[in-house]
C-alpha cells in the first residue's frame, strides 16, 4: 500500500511539474490554463465550497455504483439463465451503448427533475454495462467440465441448474465481475458530473459551470483535482476489496508487487 501511494504521488508531482513548465513556456493567460499554485489557491481559499459540492457529488457516485452494480449482475444472471431474455436483453445493451450519454442526460432530468435522482440514474445507466458485460462473460466462460460433473452429480432438474449457478457459475465468475466494477468505478463520476452539467442545484459538475461563467478557471481546475481524486479513491477502494473478497481472482490476475 505504501509503495503504490508513494507511485501515485512520484506521478502526481510529475504532473505537476509537466503542467508548471507549460505555464512558464507557454506563459498562457490566467484564465485559458492557471497556474498549479493559482489552482492551490483557490483549493485552500474555497475548501469548504469545493467540499460541500463534492460531497454531493460522491453520493451520487456512490448511490449510482449501487444500482448500476445491482442491475448489472441481475441483467447478467437473467441472460445466462433464460433463453427468452437472452433474446431480449441482449439487443437492449448494445443499444444502451449506442446512445450518447449527452442525449439521454437531459431526458433524465426532464423526467426526474433537478435533484439527485437524475443524477444517480445517469451515473447507474453507464455502470450498468461494464457490469452486466464482464459478469456475462465470466459466467459464459465456466469450465463445462465443472458443469458436467455438476449435471452428473445432481442431475438435470431446475435445482440442480440452481445448485450449479450458485456453487460454480457465480464463483467462477467474479473474477471477471470484479474487473467490471473497477471499470465502473472509473466511470462512475462521468454519469454524475454529465447530469450536474445538464441542469443541477449543487455537485462538482456544477460548481465547474458556474466557474466557467465566471472565468474563475483556477476554481474549475480545483474542482477537477477533487474529482480526480474522488475517482482514484474510488477505483483504488473497489479493486482492494475485490482482492480482499474474491482472493483466487489471483489465480488469473496476478496482484502486483507492492
Amino acid at each position: 500500500m505504501m509503495a503504490r501511494l508513494g507511485r501515485l504521488a512520484l506521478i502526481g508531482a510529475g504532473l505537476i511539474l509537466l503542467w508548471q513548465a507549460v505555464v512558464w513556456i507557454a506563459a498562457p493567460p490566467p484564465f485559458i490554463l492557471p497556474g498549479p499554485l493559482a489552482t492551490a489557491s483557490a483549493l485552500v481559499n474555497r475548501f469548504d465550497l469545493l467540499v460541500q459540492n463534492a460531497a454531493v457529488t460522491l453520493a451520487e457516485i456512490l448511490l449510482g455504483l449501487v444500482f448500476g452494480t445491482l442491475l448489472g449482475t441481475a441483467g447478467a444472471l437473467a441472460v445466462i439463465a433464460f433463453a427468452p431474455a437472452r433474446r431480449w436483453l441482449l439487443p437492449l445493451l448494445v443499444a444502451s451503448q449506442a446512445v450518447p450519454v449527452f442525449a439521454i442526460a437531459p431526458l433524465l432530468v426532464l423526467w426526474l427533475g433537478y435533484g439527485m435522482a437524475s443524477k444517480v440514474a445517469m451515473a447507474t445507466l453507464i455502470i450498468f454495462f461494464p457490469v452486466t458485460a464482464s459478469f456475462l462473460d465470466g459466467l459464459r466462460r465456466t469450465e463445462e467440465g465443472w458443469l458436467d460433473l455438476a449435471r452428473t452429480m445432481a442431475g438435470s432438474g431446475t435445482a440442480a441448474r440452481l445448485a450449479a449457478m450458485r456453487h460454480i457459475r457465480i464463483p467462477g465468475a467474479l473474477p471477471a465481475l470484479a474487473s467490471g466494477l473497477r471499470v465502473a468505478a472509473a466511470v462512475a463520476p462521468i454519469g454524475a458530473v454529465v447530469g450536474e452539467w445538464v441542469g443541477s442545484g449543487a455537485g462538482l459538475g456544477y460548481l465547474m459551470l458556474q466557474a466557467n461563467a465566471r472565468m474563475q478557471v483556477d476554481l474549475m481546475f480545483a474542482a477537477l483535482f477533487i474529482l480526480a481524486l474522488i475517482a482514484l479513491a474510488l477505483f483504488y477502494a473497489v479493486d482492494a476489496a475485490a482482492r480482499a473478497l474474491i482472493p483466487w481472482q489471483d489465480d488469473s490476475l496476478p496482484a502486483s508487487k507492492e
